[in-house]
């Protein structure tokens, strides 16, 4: 579709679209790049977020767990008794403003042989310090149980507790131990309980943009604080990621409890927007910190700079087309213009007035080019008249020049009708409207037919003339009764007396005895003819070693006899048929026409010269002929 389109519209489609693709590839890299720097910091400043927070809560949770470990030691390490432990325990609570309650709980009837439950437990409720006993069998409780079996200290899953603090909270419990007959013994367990308000205020202070928030999650995932409050304490990451059929937050939920930190695209739970999520774990407690980054609000300034830029983008497009449209308009108004005037001067109207063009640019250059054109075409269509009267004088002449010379060779066959002891046939096809090869047959009495084939060196007019010469002086000296040496030697002094262009003429000369078949003949430079014998073999002519007619003026030819016996048959042929040349450069060569005569031998001696002619075309199909293709044909019958 361009191609039938102006250079106006070829010139803004080609520009703006170069100059789209450009814009695009440079709009395209610096977003990727930028996108790709934003991420990169995002992330980098969202692990230091995490870990920030982590290190906090640490922190705050190393202290709280020295207390109960310093508490279990004094009583491993000293003896005490019950209101000194529980003026301990009240110092605990009221000098760690972390620790919302501390018990020490004994072993059944370890602290007195008649008290199965002992455990008093200092707490804080409205800003005072309130004591109790803990009212329940606590020996199967978590915060018993897991540092008794583990036989170290452990921090708790958060639970509520009832009848004691009635708070969410996880306790860090510490076992301590007495020597009783030699043996380590358990007596109990020292616990510091930690409201979970104040880490929901930690995480909580987390704000990440308008809808970027922080959560934690137990050892076993389950959601100690989040931005949604029914989550906490109610739901898992895993009970999440099955109400939602997410499978990616389940394996997210499988890397946090494993305590394995990471960086990775997350959709928010509450809202489902698209986020950035680091997760890193507590190191005290087992627990892990999970970050959301909204990608939308972190990536809002990147967003709104790529919308200027493609506006900017479109207003210097729209103004970029203005002016091609402007710069191709004053380019092609005068090449339409310049058009016109050609269409004009096409159809022969020379004289036509060309549009005036005051630039000196390329496009005033064109209009002194069709200026000088419309002249020179004036010139030359003269000179084309006179030189085409002139070339079709010569055609004629040539044609006329053809006809004379197809006029002088035999074309009628059988020549002889009323001489059955032979049988003769002949063919020229010249390389030009006239050519250089003859062929010549003649009886020079009652029995002896004289016949010869030549071929002159080069093509066109000067070998047309200088064939006609040799056939007559051919012609002339065989009448005389001459041998052919004879013949050939007479004819080459003529030739070579006045011989100023050095052409020359290869010519095989024979005189058949049609009553004896005798043949002789002398060969000046031409290619042998073939003997078809009566036994089926074909070989050549012996030679007589002469050379070309025209060359050197006192040459002297041989002859030599053959007897033709009756049904053989000579065939005589120029080089234009053995060196005929196919598209490889390959010639026909004499192999080629052995191989062919062979197999047309027996046929009517027409028949063989149609069919050698015929081989000769299909092999050099596609290549025009550069010589003339002459063929002659005896077939010698003898008298009864």
């Amino acid at each position: 579709m361009m191609k039938n389109r102006g250079i106006g519209l070829k010139l803004i489609l080609l520009i703006l679209t170069s100059v789209t693709l450009i814009f695009f590839l440079i709009f395209g890299y610096n977003y990727l790049f930028s996108r790709r720097i934003i991420i990169k910091n995002v992330e980098k400043n969202a692990r230091n977020l995490a870990q920030a927070t982590v290190n906090r809560i640490d922190m705050v949770l190393r202290s709280v767990e020295k207390v109960p470990k310093s508490l279990a030691y004094f009583l491993e390490s000293s003896s005490y008794s019950g209101g000194d432990m529980i003026d301990l325990l009240h110092s605990v609570v009221e000098n760690n403003p972390e620790i919302y309650g501390s018990t020490i709980a004994f072993e059944p009837y370890a602290y007195s042989r008649n008290s199965l439950c002992f455990a008093p437990y200092f707490y804080k409720c409205k800003g005072k310090i309130e004591f109790k006993y803990i009212p329940y069998k606590y020996f199967y409780w978590d915060w018993y149980q897991i540092p008794k079996e583990l036989n170290r200290p452990a921090w708790t899953e958060p639970y509520y507790d009832v009848g004691a603090g009635n708070i969410i909270m996880s306790t860090y419990s510490v076992p301590f131990y007495k020597t009783v007959l030699g043996k380590r013994q358990l007596m109990g367990v020292v616990t510091a309980d930690i409201s979970l308000s104040w880490l929901q205020k930690i995480i909580a202070s987390i704000k990440i943009g308008q809808t970027g928030y922080g959560f934690l999650v137990s050892k076993n995932g389950t959601f100690v604080t989040h931005h949604d409050e029914h989550l906490i304490m109610n739901e898992t990451i895993f009970s999440a990621a099955e109400a939602r059929a997410d499978a990616r937050l389940r394996e997210l939920g499988r890397e946090m409890i494993r305590g394995k930190s990471g960086f990775v695209p997350f959709s928010s739970i509450l809202t489902g927007k698209k986020c950035w999520m680091v997760y890193t774990p507590l190191s005290s407690s087992g627990w892990s910190l999970g970050v959301l980054f909204p990608q939308d609000e972190l990536m809002a300034d990147i967003t709104n700079l790529n919308r200027i830029v493609i506006f900017l983008g479109l207003a210097g497009f729209l103004f970029l087309l203005v002016v091609i449209v402007l710069i191709s308009g004053s380019i092609t108004r005068p090449l339409r213009a310049l058009a016109e005037a050609a269409k004009d001067i096409a159809t022969g109207n020379l004289d036509i007035e060309l549009p005036t063009i005051k630039s000196r640019d390329e496009v005033g250059k064109l209009a002194d080019s069709f200026n000088y054109m419309k002249s020179s075409l004036k010139e030359y269509i003269k000179e084309l008249t006179e030189t085409t009267a002139a070339k079709e004088r010569i055609e004629s002449e040539l044609k006329i020049a053809h006809d004379i010379q197809m006029g002088i060779l035999h074309k009628i066959f059988p020549p002889f009708p009323d001489r059955p002891e032979l049988d003769i046939y002949a063919t020229l096809e010249p390389a030009k409207e006239v050519g250089g090869d003859l062929y010549d047959f003649f009886f020079m009495d009652d029995d002896h037919l004289c016949f010869t084939v030549g071929d002159v060196s080069g093509k066109g007019v000067p070998a047309s003339l200088f064939m006609a010469i040799t056939m007559t002086l051919i012609k002339t000296k065989a009448t005389k009764g001459l041998s052919p040496d004879k013949v050939l030697s007479r004819v080459n002094e003529d030739l070579s007396i006045d011989n100023p262009s050095m052409m020359f003429v290869t010519v095989f000369l024979g005189i058949l005895n049609i009553r004896t078949g005798e043949l002789e003949y002398s060969n000046g430079g031409h290619n042998p003819p073939y003997i078809f014998h009566k036994n089926g073999d074909i070989e050549p002519l012996e030679m007589t070693n002469g050379m070309a007619l025209g060359v050197v003026e006192d040459f002297s030819y041989q002859s030599k006899k053959f007897v033709l016996q009756k049904g053989e048959t000579i065939f005589l042929y120029t080089d234009g048929v053995t060196e005929a040349m196919n598209e490889k450069e390959e010639l026909f060569s004499e192999e080629r026409l052995k191989k062919d005569i062979n197999a047309l031998k027996d046929k009517p001696i027409q028949e063989v010269a149609a069919g050698i002619t015929e081989k000769v075309k299909a092999f050099s199909q596609g290549v025009p002929q550069t010589d003339d293709i002459t063929m002659m044909i005896l077939r010698f019958y003898g008298r009864d």
